[in-house]
């Protein structure tokens, strides 16, 4: 049965998320008030719908600075011993800006890229305690005191390709100190007392370490922009000896404030520039809420009361990072929290950067049991980056590791591009995953610099409005339009955008589209009239260009 109905006007501004439903009153009486939408109904199942939807030039959110993510652990085997021609298109589908002579993309242009300093258990060998040979790492700093600038060589071919391509943002950071500075000479902790590995009279050690790794890679023309000494320092990171996953120390707010005060010492004093970034909270929640020893980081680091403040320093940036693991189990969870975050960071004059995420937590699953196809994975994820950036407000997002073992066809919950290595990681396959153009649809074409701008949608109120289409526009200083739209419906569905504000003609508009289709990989398609209605086929992401 086909029922048609006449809608009318009623006009409602949704900064992040847009419904596609049809609001029913308790006596039955249908709510059809959508604007310019025609919706064709068989049963109870959404066949088709365009939504107007309204964008705002001169509303703006805030300014981008970066979209990244990180090499770290697999970096060493891929860079270092893999063939030439493998390694070298990992870091093109990672880091390239280039369009071929079809219009397709040859990498989704990451414009952040984080580098891991090495706390010295590859060394070490299996006397590091850390199980998996691939998850130990070299340090620059040899037992001596003196350094060795040839270790770490996998990382730096990558650390190498992002400044080739012309990575904006190139970050360190460290899991854990040098062993040669810890309590317990390891790169990972074995009492569970919830306090920093590094030794009491080892923090200026520390500092300096940080400080010269900075210099060198200077005169190297690898410049760091920020240096993040502490990472998730929420988590005990406490193994019995020879049972460690990977290098990690946890660190309590007081202790946090002594090395950033010490590592900011150190930069003034060898006139090093990069700026220090904290504090990499584990989870979100921590950022601004708990009352443990390492909770309610936004008020004890910039809070000019706290003891704990760090506003002051030269070479601490308004920006505090989190994690978004573990905050996204079930929608009301993802939204209250980022609007948390959203609201503490804009009451003490601060940016929030997302610095790292994946699928750790079973949120991905949606409540549904087996396994979750690469694509159910890459809209998960795109969900999760649109709700930090339109809820959260993030002004960066990082993703965990580019590449790790594991399927590209399910359960790509880890990684955007997945490895198939041999045993000794000398070599290997590896195949794209949905997960890295989902990524892409982001960071491809919203540069550094560019503004989110409002959207609305002309529609009713929706009690799961996060379900369907979330949206999403930016723009840089000429007005040119970046919209991404996921369509997280399972029918196909249509917008068309007016622009208000904008104060330029469109003349080419671009669709990039991913499906689950294999080969539908942000693919290209022009769209010939800007004010036709632009299709959303059924669980998609499109980035669409107008310029």
């Amino acid at each position: 049965m086909t029922f048609h109905f006449v809608l009318f006007p009623k006009f409602r501004v949704l900064n992040n998320f847009v419904p596609l439903f049809l609001n029913v009153w308790k006596k039955g009486w249908l709510l059809g008030m959508f604007s310019m939408l025609s919706i064709s109904v068989t049963g109870n199942k959404v066949l088709d719908t365009t939504i107007t939807v309204n964008i705002e030039f001169d509303k703006k959110a805030q300014t981008i600075d970066n979209f990244g993510s990180s090499g770290c652990w697999f970096s060493e085997g891929i860079g270092k011993y893999w063939p030439a021609a493998k390694r070298e298109k990992i870091a093109e589908l990672l880091f390239s800006k280039k369009i071929d002579a079809s219009g397709r993309l040859q990498g989704i242009g990451l414009s952040a890229w984080r580098f891991n300093i090495g706390a010295g258990t590859m060394e070490q060998g299996d006397s590091s305690g850390i199980k998996d040979f691939r998850k130990r790492s070299d340090s620059f700093l040899n037992r001596d005191g003196t350094y060795d600038w040839s270790k770490q060589s996998g990382y730096r071919f990558f650390l190498q390709k992002a400044k080739d391509y012309g990575v904006e943002n190139l970050i360190a950071f460290s899991n854990s100190p040098p062993v040669y500075f810890t309590k317990n000479g390891l790169g990972f902790k074995t009492e569970k007392d919830y306090r920093s590995n590094l030794r009491e009279d080892a923090y200026e050690a520390y500092a300096t370490f940080l400080g010269k790794v900075l210099r060198h890679f200077d005169q190297e023309g690898l410049h760091f922009k920020y240096i993040s000494p502490v990472n998730e320092p929420q988590w005990d990171w406490a193994h019995p000896y020879m049972q460690a996953n990977q290098e990690g120390s946890p660190w309590r707010n007081e202790e946090i404030f002594s090395i950033v005060k010490t590592l900011n010492a150190t930069l003034n004093k060898e006139h090093l520039t990069s700026k220090i970034l904290v504090s990499e909270a584990g989870a979100l929640n921590y950022l601004y809420a708990g009352s443990g020893a390492t909770s309610r980081q936004i008020q004890n680091f910039f809070d000019p009361k706290s003891k704990l403040y760090m506003g002051n320093l030269s070479h601490v940036p308004k920006i505090i990072a989190g994690h978004s693991y573990y905050t996204e189990s079930n929608p009301s969870e993802l939204l209250s929290i980022r609007k948390h975050v959203a609201d503490t960071v804009t009451s003490f004059g601060l940016n929030y950067w997302q610095s790292e995420y994946s699928m750790l937590a079973d949120g991905f699953r949606e409540g549904k049991d087996g396994r979750r196809s690469s694509m159910d994975c890459a809209l998960f994820l795109s969900k999760v980056i649109h709700t930090d950036l339109t809820v959260g407000n993030a002004t960066a997002w990082q993703f965990w590791n580019a590449y790790e073992p594991g399927s590209a066809a399910f359960d790509t919950r880890y990684y955007l591009i997945a490895l198939q290595p041999d045993a000794d990681f000398k070599n290997g396959e590896f195949s794209v995953t949905k997960n890295l153009w989902a990524l892409g649809h982001y960071s491809r074409f919203i540069r550094p610099g560019m503004s989110r701008i409002t959207t609305g949608v002309k529609g009713t109120d929706a009690p799961e409005v996060e379900k369907n289409l979330l949206l999403s526009a930016y723009k840089d200083k000429s007005n040119r339009l970046v919209l991404v739209a996921i369509n997280y419906a399972t029918n196909q569905n249509s917008i068309r955008l007016e622009l208000h504000n904008s104060k330029r003609k469109y003349k080419k508009v671009i669709q990039y589209l991913t499906t689950a289709t294999d080969g539908t990989d942000m693919k290209p398609e022009a769209i010939k009239n800007a004010l036709s209605p632009i299709t959303l086929p059924p669980r998609s992401i499109s980035t669409i260009i107008m310029e």
